[in-house]
């Protein structure tokens, strides 16, 4: 073989091998395991979070939360947002602080506090909010909620 043909071979050999290692190769898998299904016969009646404004359903198994205008729910290690309780979920990489600092007990300190109808906590959560009605109402403790009036009545020990 003659040089200029081992020079072309070897210019073509090193070419071809500082190409290569400038390359970028990668593979990436993702699995997407949906959310779970909520199942809703009627919206679900909610109970606030004495110290929040944060919102629970006790008579929902998974744990769905409204708080400002918006459900979130935790499944595996991740968080969901929705505008509805019955979604669609969709996924968020930081939900709000306050889901982080509720109560460990949260389920067990609310055991017989008042449910609120979804229409009216829907309705109103914003002024109570705004005008911290449950921080002047002992977080729904001890009071009957009256329906027809979307407010609370003092002094009426009733369980619904």
């Amino acid at each position: 073989m003659n040089t200029c043909k081992k020079l072309i071979i070897a210019t073509m050999l090193l070419l071809l091998l500082g190409f290569s290692s400038n390359g970028v190769a990668g593979v990436s898998v993702n699995i997407g395991i949906p959310l779970p299904p909520l199942v809703f016969s009627a919206p679900p009646a909610m109970v606030v979070i004495p110290g929040t404004n944060v919102y629970f359903s006790p008579d929902v198994e998974a744990n769905i939360f409204f708080y400002h205008g918006y459900w979130y729910r935790p499944d595996r290690d991740h968080w969901y947002r929705s505008s509805g309780y019955d979604g669609p979920w969709a996924y968020i990489a930081s939900p709000p602080t306050v889901l982080f600092n509720l109560p460990p007990d949260y389920r067990r300190m609310t055991y017989g506090h008042q449910r609120i109808p979804y229409d009216d906590m829907h309705r109103n959560w914003r002024s109570w909010e705004r005008g911290r009605y449950w921080e002047k109402h002992n977080w729904g403790r001890g009071e009957r909620y009256d329906h027809e009036r979307g407010e609370r009545e003092r002094g009426h020990r009733e369980r619904w």
